[in-house]
């Protein structure tokens, strides 16, 4: 997950992906590391954070995130191996 440290969106997003029994978050802090900024808009195509990755699966953001899991769709997406 690409974040930021007082990025709202991306402690909940964080919390979520807690709650769903994510025990590991990659979190790469673009605002720590500005050259891991480039690095995340080339993969997502997006500029803001969260971006968030479950395995090879771009999700996007928080919002999408949360509409993965109201459908019920994270679950799936989060045991793929």
């Amino acid at each position: 997950m690409y974040s930021a440290r007082l990025c709202g969106y991306c402690q909940m997003a964080e919390r979520l992906l807690v709650a769903k029994g994510v025990t590991e978050i990659d979190k790469v802090l673009v605002d720590a590391v500005p050259e891991r900024r480039a690095e995340m808009i080339a993969r997502s195509g997006r500029t803001s954070v969260p971006q968030i990755f479950i395995g090879d699966t771009h999700v996007g953001g928080y919002s999408e995130l949360a509409a993965l899991d109201r459908q019920g769709q994270l679950d799936e997406l989060l045991a793929r191996p």
